[in-house]
């Protein structure tokens, strides 16, 4: 008679199967303890890679208008060379990330650079508005693709511990230097050779990337392959969309726009349907146990602050240099290379601290020392003397702010079975995406909210502070609601 395996309570056949390979491959292959040569190996080329996809982000920020003036885009338009980027990049994440788990994550992270280095040599090739921005919704989607397929790779490449601390650690750090590295990289590049090159940049690596890793990662996915949740993905898609779209609407025309409040209103209510169709389906995208854990929860929300807070600083504190100070853009970018410079020591140090006062404790220390670097910036003056001020705030703020990406990070991805490890750091990856959209338009509005009745360098002065304020104020209360709420988190 054959045997009937049991399924344990509450698991479905296929979420068992998924738990069963995961543990046969615990058993199978040894844990690494340390970082070995092959490790190292694969850390070095995912972190390349996410460094790349990092300075995608902000590497055309300064190039716009000669961008705009090359192309012949409208001023009203220029806007969306960065929209089409960022809707394709946040609303896809949690898609891709899926994907990855369904299709295999390596396989998936190949084919991602592959088309960000096609797309890339397209843009770098435009003649006309529309290719440059086929070019960018390309990107986009190969960078809905790559983020989350490298990060799971990631983790599960390195086990839960000090070792996957470090590892995401490095790559935390390497990402934020990335959105700092892109501001001055395309200044550099646009000054001294064309706003081209801020495309071409991506190919030779994106080649190099390509040829190494098949090399040195291994395929990584369950052995029973989830299905496809359709009308999960579909409603989470286009909640996401809606969502990015309506934030980046309020930036450019207010958020008492229509189009971009519908479009907000219209993302929330599909991001809460979504929830209720994944409590119906068999095979969900996201299982409903992932969205209840109280570390994927207020750990999201910690990394969804942080993101916001800090690149949003880049933004407010890029107004002050060239506004309030008057520095050309090109300046304005390399005073960041102070804030990179903090954000690589904070991923540096985080495994360690993570090690010594455990996980929840670093994040809560990280927002603390973050808010008070941020709350200290509120005394800038309109003179040059306010720059030492202004580098030592951002040198230590990018040093918490780290501390908290890495805690966010390790939290939202830690407890999580393999075969869920692409939904995990997919849930992860929206958050940095969404968190990266938010952050300039809110600030924006609350920094031109005290500049209506003048625009004098006092009035943009006060409408900064004012902005900065409530910066270093969001920090500190998801320090206290870390502190509060979050469970479950490694202890040291």
């Amino acid at each position: 008679m054959a045997m009937v395996e049991e399924v344990p309570a509450g698991r479905s056949v296929q979420e068992a199967a998924s738990v069963r390979e995961s543990a046969g491959a615990s058993a199978r292959e040894p844990v690494p303890d340390r970082m070995t040569g092959r490790l190292r190996l694969v850390l070095v080329v995912l972190l390349i890679a996410q460094f790349m996809l990092a300075v995608d982000f902000s590497i055309l920020n300064v190039a716009l208008p000669v961008v705009g003036r090359g192309l012949g885009f409208s001023l009203a338009n220029l806007q969306w060379i960065g929209t089409s980027f960022a809707l394709a990049a946040a609303g896809f994440t949690l898609l891709f990330g899926r994907i990855a788990d369904i299709v295999g994550r390596r396989r998936l992270f190949l084919a991602g650079l592959a088309v960000l280095g096609a797309s890339s040599l397209i843009g770098g090739l435009a003649v006309d508005p529309a290719m440059l921005l086929i070019a960018r919704v390309a990107q986009g989607l190969a960078t809905a693709a790559v983020t989350p397929a490298g990060l799971s790779l990631l983790t599960s490449s390195f086990p839960e511990g000090p070792l996957r601390d470090k590892a995401l650690g490095l790559n935390g750090a390497l990402m934020s230097a990335g959105f700092t590295a892109g501001a001055v990289l395309g200044g550099v590049l646009t000054d001294l050779l064309s706003w081209r090159w801020a495309f071409f940049v991506n190919v030779p690596v994106a080649v190099a990337v390509l040829i190494v890793a098949p090399l040195v990662i291994t395929e990584s996915r369950p052995a029973v392959r989830p299905r496809l949740d359709v009308p999960g993905a579909v409603t989470v898609t286009l909640g996401l969309l809606a969502l990015v779209f309506g934030l980046t609407t309020a930036g450019e025309k207010g958020w008492g726009d229509p189009m971009g409040l519908v479009s907000l209103v219209t993302g929330a209510a599909l991001l809460i349907a979504f929830y209720f169709v994944e409590k119906g389906a068999s095979a969900p995208l996201v299982p409903v146990a992932i969205l209840r854990r109280s570390t994927v929860i207020w750990g999201n929300l910690a990394g969804l602050i942080a993101f916001v807070t800090e690149t949003s600083m880049v933004f407010l504190m890029t107004l002050y240099l060239q506004k309030v100070l008057g520095f050309s853009p090109l300046a304005a970018g390399l005073s960041f290379g102070v804030l990179g410079l903090g954000t690589v020591t904070g991923g540096v140090l985080a495994a360690r601290v993570i090690g010594r006062i455990g996980t929840r404790a670093a994040l809560v220390t990280g927002g603390v020392i973050q808010a008070a670097a941020t709350l200290a910036l509120v005394a800038l003056g309109d003179d040059r003397g306010w720059m030492g001020l202004l580098l030592a705030g951002t040198f230590v703020g990018g040093v918490g702010n780290m501390l908290v990406i890495v805690g966010f990070m390790v939290t939202a991805t830690s407890g999580i079975p393999d075969a869920e490890q692409g939904t995990a750091t997919g849930l992860a990856t929206m958050t940095q995406q969404v968190g990266i959209t938010m952050g300039a338009p809110v600030m924006s509005a609350i920094a031109t909210a005290g500049i209506t009745v003048s625009s004098s360098t006092g009035a943009v002065l006060d409408g900064i502070g004012n902005a900065v304020l409530v910066n270093a104020l969001i920090v500190l209360a998801g320090a206290i609601l870390a502190a509060l709420f979050l469970r479950g988190a490694r202890k040291a």
